[in-house]
C-alpha cells in the first residue's frame, strides 16, 4: 500500500478506528501509576463519589485514544507528529467494561509557509463508548511530509 501524504488528506475526510474494551486492571494500573485520585483506585472511594463507581483517568482514555490511532494509521501516512492539540474535553466518565472507538474529520488543511515539504492537517476527533456517547473530544493537529517532487 502506498504511503498517504499531505496532498491525499481532504476536508471533510472521516476515520472511524476499531474498537478496544478497557479493563478494570489496566485502569486501576494506569492510574495508580499516573493518576491515583481515590475514583480511579479505589472502588470503595469510588462508590462514594459524585461517579458512583470507579472511572478511567482521563488521560488513560486519552492515551487509549493515542494507541487506536496509531493501530488505525500503521505504516500508512507520512506523519511528522504533532504540535499538540486544543480544546481537550472529557464528556463523560469511562467505566471498566466499557468499549471505546474514535471518528475524526478533517476541519482543515494547509501547507506550512516556513517549511513547503510540510503541511498541517486539522481534525476534530470524538471517542465514543458502546452505547455511541461521547466520552472524549478535542481539535488535533497533525504535521505531515508532502508527497515529494
Amino acid at each position: 500500500m502506498s504511503k498517504i501524504y499531505f496532498e491525499d488528506i481532504k476536508v471533510g475526510a472521516k476515520t472511524v478506528s476499531k474498537t478496544r474494551t478497557v479493563t478494570k486492571e489496566e485502569m486501576l494500573a494506569f492510574a495508580t501509576k499516573y493518576d491515583p485520585q481515590p475514583f480511579h483506585i479505589d472502588e470503595e472511594a469510588a462508590k462514594n463519589s459524585i461517579y458512583g463507581g470507579l472511572i478511567a483517568s482521563g488521560w488513560h482514555t486519552a492515551a487509549i485514544m493515542m494507541r487506536l490511532l496509531v493501530d488505525n494509521m500503521g505504516n500508512q501516512r507520512a506523519g511528522l507528529g504533532s504540535p499538540g492539540l486544543d480544546n481537550l474535553r472529557w464528556l463523560l466518565p469511562v467505566r471498566p467494561g466499557d468499549t471505546l472507538h474514535f471518528e475524526s474529520v478533517v476541519i482543515e488543511t494547509r501547507r506550512s509557509q516556513s517549511r513547503p515539504d510540510m503541511g498541517v492537517v486539522r481534525s476534530e476527533v470524538k471517542v465514543y463508548n458502546q452505547k455511541d456517547e461521547a466520552v472524549l473530544s478535542f481539535n488535533s493537529i497533525g504535521m505531515m511530509m508532502t508527497r515529494p517532487a
